[in-house]
This record gives structure tokens, C-alpha cells and sequence, in this order.
């Protein structure tokens, strides 16, 4: 269609936009989960490019428009550098499972606890508020950095941030909502997130993050109901985890598909895990070592006390236990559980150690 010529006062139009691009008898059509994500996946629109020229925030599948300037620095364009097979199904469950920190948590089954037990209750939620930060953070410096061609994978993201938003608030107002508040900063993260910032990639830092550092979390949140002490804990437990569990589940499947596709990067990400197993897995096999300050207040709650510490401490070794199997299951299920055959990863022997 070309331009026209209008008669009266009306200035003249040009209507080239309405030349079609893309096939015009496109219909997405809902499915039996609603109007999903991947109901639109379909025809020519559904096509992900294995590289991306998109500098300028053009729509996957529109018409670039001439003269544009470039809007971002996307330094994400390689699709085997970000992208998941489940991406479509992580966002919409997302959006499903949204809550509020507000109206969801049973508050007012919070009745006055020990002292002990309340500043235990402080501490973790203190510590959890500085996780939950970083795990918000962290992800949100690569949304921008994706070219818009991967919208997919940026949406689990952006879904991603809202829900550590969420992790952040609700630990914060469990922390002031007893008569306790907040107490020291552990400055667990610090030396995590130093090791997140030097990543050159997004792979890397998926790693690290998703892979080691949240699966560690989201153990203890599956474990939350051995330290809550009324519903309101049990459930800020509850919907943390589910939140956790996708965020984890977003860096197993990216893994994976990185593994097959990019065969020759494998020995990369190995080095990554042995990273990760160096540091985070030695400290959980070893908690009869200098106890942290979260760590002691992890043995408070688990224990029911302080006069009861010993019973808290078995009970933290069932944790860092299982933080260690849950880990395998994550790096099996990612494609690289030859680590674990071939003698190149030391969680054998450090699952021998936390067993003995």
C-alpha cells in the first residue's frame, strides 16, 4: 500500500505501516491453560533465531523500521547463550502463582516467642533478606543486556525479579512483625556475589546462581517447616520455595540446553561446578566447624532453643545433607552427571564425609 492524497484540511497520509510483513491469516487461538505464551509460538512468529542483529528493540518477527537508532547494548544475540526449552511454561507459571506478602501470609497466627527463638527467627530472616537481594539482582543487569529476539527467556526474568522483590519484603516483615527486627548482617553474599560479577557471561552466571546458590536456598525453604513456629512462617516457607523452585529450574534447563548445543563449552561450565564445589559444598559437609552466625540461629530453631542446640545441629546436618543430594539431582538433570562417574567432582567424597 502506498501513500495518499486526502482532500479538505486533513494532511496528506502515508499508510506504507499497513504493507503486510508477516502472513496475514495468523490466528493464536487459546489453549486449555488460556492465552499462553506458547499458543503464540506459532508460524513465523515462533521462529528464534540462532543469532540476532536486533539493536534497536524491535519485536521478534516485525518489520524493522528504517533509520533506527540502537536502544540497547544487547550483548546477549546468540540464542545457545540464554535460552531454555520451558521458557514459555517457567512465565506462565509465574504469573499463576503470583501472591502477596501482604494479604497471603496468616500474620496474626504470629503469637510472642522465647527470646532466643525470636532472635534466632530475626537472624534468618535478616540473612534471607540479603540473599534474596542479590538472587534479585543479579538476574536484572542481564534483562537489558538480551536482545528482544529471546523475549522468552527475559519474561522468566523479569518474573524472576518480582518474586525476590516479594522474598525480600516478606523476610523483612517477618523480621519487625514479633517485637524482634532485624539483626547483624551476615556478609554471606559477599564473597558469592564477587564471584556472580566477574561473570563474562550469562551461562556463568546462571551457574552460579541458579545451580548453586538458590538451590542451596531453596533447601532450607523446603526445610522450613522444621523452624516455623505458627502458620504465617510455615507459609512464607511454602511460597518461597515454589517461587525458588522455578528460578533453579530456569538455570537447570538453560544448562541443558547449552549442553546440547554447545558441546564444546562443556568443560567450561565444568569448571564452574568445581567452583561451586570447592567452596559452598566443603562448608556443608564440614558444619562441625566454626558455626556462623546463621548457622547457630538455624540450630536455635531447628532445635527449639537454645538449651536444646545439639538436637539443632543434627538437624542441620540432615540439611547441608540434603543441600548436597538436591545439588547432584540439579547437575544430573542439567547433563553433567559424568562429573560424579568419571572422579572429577568431589561431592562423593563429601557426601561420604557429612554421612560419617
Amino acid at each position: 500500500m502506498t501513500s495518499s492524497k486526502t482532500n479538505g484540511n486533513l494532511p496528506d497520509l502515508d499508510l506504507g505501516w499497513m504493507d503486510q510483513h508477516g502472513p496475514w491469516d495468523t490466528h493464536a487461538e487459546p489453549g486449555k491453560y488460556g492465552f499462553t505464551l506458547a499458543d503464540i509460538q506459532i508460524g513465523e512468529y515462533g521462529q528464534v533465531p540462532e543469532e540476532s542483529n536486533n539493536q534497536t528493540g524491535r519485536p521478534r518477527g516485525s518489520k524493522p523500521r528504517a533509520n533506527s537508532m540502537r536502544l540497547g547494548g544487547y550483548t546477549v544475540r546468540t540464542k545457545s547463550d540464554i535460552w531454555l526449552e520451558n521458557a514459555s511454561f517457567l512465565y506462565e507459571e509465574a504469573l499463576q502463582r503470583q501472591w502477596s506478602s501482604a494479604t497471603d501470609v496468616p500474620w496474626e497466627s504470629i503469637k510472642p516467642l522465647p527470646d532466643d527463638v525470636e532472635q534466632a527467627q530475626c537472624q534468618m530472616a535478616t540473612f534471607l533478606t540479603e540473599v534474596e537481594f542479590v538472587a534479585g539482582d543479579v538476574p536484572a543487569r542481564w534483562i537489558s543486556s538480551t536482545t528482544p529476539d529471546y523475549f522468552e527467556a527475559r519474561q522468566v526474568l523479569l518474573a524472576q525479579v518480582m518474586d525476590e522483590s516479594r522474598h525480600m519484603d516478606v523476610f523483612r516483615k517477618r523480621a519487625l512483625a514479633n517485637g524482634g527486627g532485624l539483626m547483624r548482617a551476615t556478609g554471606a553474599t559477599a564473597g558469592f556475589v564477587g564471584g556472580i560479577d566477574l561473570s563474562r557471561d550469562f551461562t556463568e552466571m546462571s551457574s552460579r546462581l541458579h545451580i548453586s546458590g538458590e538451590g542451596a536456598v531453596l533447601t532450607i525453604f523446603r526445610m522450613g517447616e522444621l523452624m516455623a513456629y505458627n502458620d504465617a512462617e510455615k507459609t512464607i516457607y511454602r511460597l518461597c520455595a515454589q517461587d525458588e523452585a522455578r528460578h533453579v529450574a530456569f538455570g537447570v534447563m538453560h544448562l541443558r540446553y547449552m549442553s546440547q548445543n554447545e558441546p564444546d563449552r562443556r568443560e567450561e561450565i565444568h569448571s564452574y561446578l568445581d567452583e561451586a564445589e570447592g567452596s559452598m559444598l566443603t562448608d556443608a559437609a564440614n558444619p562441625a566447624g566454626r558455626l556462623t552466625q546463621t548457622s547457630e540461629s538455624l540450630c536455635i530453631l531447628l532445635g527449639g532453643g537454645s538449651d536444646k542446640f545439639d538436637e539443632g545441629f543434627r538437624k542441620l546436618v540432615a540439611i547441608r545433607r540434603r543441600q548436597l543430594q538436591e545439588y547432584r539431582k540439579r547437575v544430573i538433570s542439567a547433563g553433567f552427571g559424568d562429573r560424579f562417574d568419571n572422579g572429577r567432582s568431589r561431592l562423593n567424597e563429601l557426601m561420604a564425609q557429612a554421612a560419617a
